[in-house]
């Protein structure tokens, strides 16, 4: 990646970790993009973009854990898609 997108991954995964000791994730992250668009609109979008992609991907990861505990694989039939509860 190049620099702006080192910095805005690292200020996104510092922002979702202090989100989560806050226990406000969408507050959090809203303060944080618009102090980075009050200078940098190209900032606070790729910024924006590493928060979607990182809750994405822990959404996906949650997710995937819940399915193998409940058998999602199984040796004999392969995938059985089973209810996320959204």
């Amino acid at each position: 990646m190049g620099v702006l997108e080192d910095l805005a991954d690292k200020l996104a995964a510092d922002t979702l970790a202090s989100a989560a000791k806050l226990g406000d994730e969408d507050d959090v992250v809203r303060a944080v993009a618009k102090q980075l668009g009050a200078t940098s609109t190209t900032m606070e979008e790729t910024f924006l973009t590493s928060i979607r992609v990182r809750t994405a991907e822990r959404r996906a990861r949650q997710f995937l854990e819940k399915q193998v505990e409940q058998g999602f694989l199984t040796k004999d039939t392969g995938p059985q898609m089973m209810d996320d509860g959204h």
